[in-house]
């Protein structure tokens, strides 16, 4: 059989991702490496169902099989092994981050090739390697100045870094990666709770970032926040200072239902985040209630 160019266009694997004809300049050691981005349209991405996280799940295509859209948010240098979002390479970082982020070059490859060993940020990029460069981006992102409000984009990537590890999961089961998803869902309620609190206290402005997340289909802002850390907290809060537990549900409680004003109509709230917070409200309602029935018992015992 002559084998066409047709013929061969058609064996090969549909294309997800291409390389812009711009190359991406890393700010910190200023080298110049391939920018990949996601190629839209042509069913590559059937929206699915939105999670209680506010993640969106895509379905997979009979042509493309099942494509993981957040691991294209993220640049990773090959060079000093850097990573940003796509949006901060345009920045221009102070001296003192730049020096602490180049210093931090080999510790930072080796903490990420414990997790994912032969990462590679010289290819296409496949689950494997996205994941590992979000790991890296929230390793930078350590070491950057305030100015670029590392805490709540390492509170959105430990919490997609989380949802990559539970799709690695998915595929190779005997590798333990629904462990590691756990210590990143808890790194994000970390991260969560302190932006809010640099916010407070004026240490670290959230506000000035634009886009929340957490996923990459909607931005549903600073609502979103309070919304995940009273989330995270009572999926991902510690359960074994039941005392403690129950001040921190507690605080979460008010805290959403101040926001979104449960028990009243707010059409200036989204529809999806409004309905996920009112389970949520309830949820707590409903662990701290049966908390306080179980010591009362105790205590009349």
């Amino acid at each position: 059989m002559i084998r066409t160019k047709k013929t061969v266009e058609s064996d090969k694997k549909p294309a997800i991702s291409y390389y812009t004809k711009q190359p991406a300049v890393c700010p910190f050691c200023k080298k110049t490496f391939p920018h990949e981005e996601m190629l839209s349209g042509s069913g590559r991405m059937i929206a699915g169902e939105l999670t209680d996280e506010l993640h969106r799940v895509f379905e997979p295509s009979a042509r493309y099989g099942k494509i993981y859209p957040l691991i294209y948010a993220i640049g990773a240098c090959p060079f000093c092994q850097a990573a940003l979002f796509w949006s901060d390479f345009s920045l221009n970082p102070d001296q003192k981050s730049i020096d602490a982020v180049l210093d931090d070059m080999h510790e930072r490859e080796k903490a990420v090739s414990v997790i994912f060993p032969h990462y590679q940020l010289t290819k296409c990029r496949t689950l494997y390697d996205g994941a590992a460069m979000y790991y890296l981006a929230l390793l930078t992102y350590e070491k950057v100045s305030r100015g670029y409000s590392p805490t709540i984009k390492e509170g959105i990537l430990a919490l997609r870094l989380a949802w990559l590890c539970m799709d690695l999961h998915a595929l190779c089961p005997e590798h333990n990666f629904d462990y590691i998803a756990q210590v990143f869902y808890r790194k994000a309620l970390f991260f969560y709770q302190q932006s809010l609190i640099y916010e407070m206290d004026r240490t670290e402005s959230i506000t000035a970032i634009s886009n929340f997340g957490p996923d990459i289909d909607k931005n549903y802002g600073y609502d979103g926040v309070i919304y995940l850390t009273g989330l995270l907290e009572f999926k991902y809060g510690q359960k074994e200072d039941i005392r403690q537990r129950l001040t921190k549900l507690n605080e979460c409680k008010r805290a959403i239902a101040r926001i979104f004003g449960l028990g009243k109509s707010s059409k200036a709230k989204p529809g999806p985040l409004l309905e996920h917070s009112r389970n949520l409200y309830d949820s707590l309602a409903r662990e701290i209630k049966e908390a306080n029935v179980i010591e009362f018992t105790d205590d009349d015992e």
